[in-house]
């Protein structure tokens, strides 16, 4: 829990929405008052109000007023006006949280003008609690700072600390625009299950199940996932004729350079800001 602290979330959307949820559901914040959320939507400020108990405002400097820790959920494409706005009003002890693609904390730091900043990429699985979300900290970060990062990000889900900020790129491309990967995957085969008779809804519970299986096989067995694969592979069998028409496909060039092209783009992002 975050005792007393006073957060400022800067922009309400969706992912600082999922954010105000788990931090409120978990228990980690114990008061929705303790959050202040700054959107420049008044009807986004309403939504919030009414469904979460927290205090909003359309101005980003009465948000950061007190504030002990201060998250900026804002898209990439806004960051350059948000941070002028911001630049030198920050006090110097509280902590700034961001989860914004490509922003470096470099850029961060001179963008704001400020030492303590933290760098995050969470995916959307932090709706649910399952998220991903690797994190990295500038120097002027405390202990304490660091620590109340964790508390943050494990209700979230799963967080992982790195000391090379250039893994965040990474991060980015493999773990939260591969979630959009996946759900792409898990369409196409509801779709190919509609495909062969199955109702969408029957297609739906097996393909979802099948897909938490294997995953939660993976994690209890902690196999390589070629050997589950030829566990279930008999030669001449039906997954062997499944299996090839998805490499004649190139299913596996055309993942790699999904992630490769994610990459490039974030690496673009932090360059535009």
């Amino acid at each position: 829990m975050l005792e007393d602290l006073q957060i400022a979330l800067i922009g309400g959307g969706i992912m600082g929405e999922m954010i105000i949820s788990r931090l409120l559901s978990t228990k980690i914040v114990p008061k929705p008052e303790l959050i202040i959320v700054s959107d420049p939507l008044s009807t986004r400020c309403l939504h919030l109000e009414r469904e979460y108990n927290v205090r909003t405002t359309t101005n980003n400097l009465d948000a950061i007023q007190g504030a002990a820790i201060v998250i900026l959920a804002v898209k990439p494409q806004v960051l350059t006006s948000v941070m002028a706005l911001l630049k030198g009003q920050i006090s110097s002890d509280t902590l700034v949280i961001s989860i914004i693609g490509g922003a470096s904390i470099q850029s961060l730091r001179e963008g704001l003008n400020h030492a303590a900043i933290v760098r995050t990429m969470p995916n959307i699985a932090v709706q649910v609690g399952h998220g991903t979300t690797v994190w990295s900290a500038s120097s002027s970060v405390t202990e304490i700072q660091r620590s109340q990062t964790q508390t943050i990000l494990q209700a979230l889900g799963q967080e992982f600390l790195t000391h090379n900020e250039h893994y965040l790129d990474m991060a980015t491309a493999l773990s939260s625009a591969g979630t959009g990967f996946i759900f792409l995957y898990i369409e196409a085969m509801i779709d190919a299950g509609v495909q062969i008779g199955l109702t969408r809804a029957q297609a739906q519970e097996l393909t979802l199940h099948t897909i938490a299986g294997s995953v939660e096989l993976m994690l209890q067995t902690d196999e390589h996932p070629a050997v589950l694969r030829n566990k279930v592979t008999s030669p001449g069998g039906i997954t062997a004729a499944g299996l090839y028409e998805l490499e004649k496909g190139g299913m596996r060039t055309v993942i790699a350079d999904a992630v490769l092209t994610a990459l490039s783009r974030s690496q673009q992002l932090g360059k535009m800001i």
